[in-house]
């Protein structure tokens, strides 16, 4: 029988472990849960005999891996997974995935609710604008920046893209206008939303040069990876130019610095919000387990991330 761990520190909804745990009983494997740990040692203890893991934003390292002679497949439950070492992986000999487009909905809502709030003044009672007529630059056009670019369409925006990841095809299918370069895509667009991976040629990308270059009364939107911004650059070119904003579910490193020195153009949730709705928990959790279930039964890669 095999064994599978769902190890989350931010627990899955309810509904959503029932569904994983419903998947894994009808193939026969036995299902373990950890929820809500803080200290990597328990997470080492209950890898111990485990064959398949599912994690979301759980942090897996080699110490991890070295725990777990039995694992063979770990599935991150949404679609970036930087939080899990792929080299040391590829080195146990662990295959691992991720579930890309589970979330993407969730995330594209709420870069639109996050840019209501934005240029209706966070709805202080002053008056603001409408996203009607904007343009909104998307750097990437993966499934979230597919589902942003649906939505955003449908409240009337001009939508542009450059994809780093070569599939301007599917901008020009889409029927929006493909930049030929990063820097065009932040000199053209009032409002640019990234969406790329966190990998070495995008991790500290966005800095000061780009966004300097954006349009009055300008707004950058991140919900992909902290790392990919360039702090010092960022904040330097918000602190020169007073009309620009950064919209962020991913609160800077230089947190204080940025609410000190931008106040109120500085808009920012609490934590990390774009996949936590009821649905994209759940979609993202069943897709894992039914993943894990295909590779152990038919030997199915079809999401690995690492070689």
């Amino acid at each position: 029988m095999k064994k599978i761990l769902i190890a989350t520190e931010k627990p899955f909804a309810a509904d959503a472990v029932k569904g994983i745990k419903d998947i894994f009983d009808m193939a026969g494997y036995e299902v373990r849960l950890l929820e809500g740990y803080t200290d990597q040692e328990v997470l080492k203890a209950a890898v111990k005999d485990i064959e398949g893991l599912i994690v979301r934003s759980d942090i897996i390292g080699p110490a991890i891996m070295d725990a777990a002679p039995e694992l063979k497949i770990i599935v991150r439950a949404g679609a970036g997974y930087d939080n899990i070492d792929l080299a040391a992986a590829t080195e146990h000999g662990i295959v691992v995935m991720n579930t890309p487009g589970q979330n993407a909905n969730a995330v594209a809502e709420l870069v639109i609710g996050m840019l209501i709030y934005t240029i209706r003044n966070r709805f202080n009672g002053k008056s603001g604008t409408e996203l009607m007529g904007k343009k909104l630059g998307l750097l990437a056009f993966g499934a979230v920046a597919q589902n942003l670019a649906r939505i955003a369409h449908g409240l009337g925006m001009d939508i542009s893209s450059y994809s780093p990841l070569n599939r301007p095809q599917k901008i020009i299918d889409a029927g929006y206008h493909v930049h030929e370069s990063l820097q065009a895509l932040f000199a053209f667009n009032q409002i640019v939303s990234l969406h790329m991976p966190s990998t070495p040629a995008t991790r500290h990308s966005i800095g000061y040069d780009l966004v300097s270059s954006m349009r009055p009364d300008g707004i950058l939107v991140n919900t992909a990876r902290q790392d990919v911004i360039d702090e010092p650059g960022l904040l330097r070119a918000l602190v020169e130019r007073k009309d620009l904003r950064y919209v962020t579910d991913l609160k800077l490193a230089c947190h204080d610095e940025a609410v000190e020195k931008l106040g109120d153009r500085y808009i920012f949730t609490p934590k990390k919000m774009g996949a936590q709705t009821k649905e994209a928990n759940v979609n993202a959790g069943l897709a894992a387990a039914q993943q894990i279930v295909s590779f152990f039964e038919d030997g199915v890669k079809k999401f690995q991330v690492n070689k």
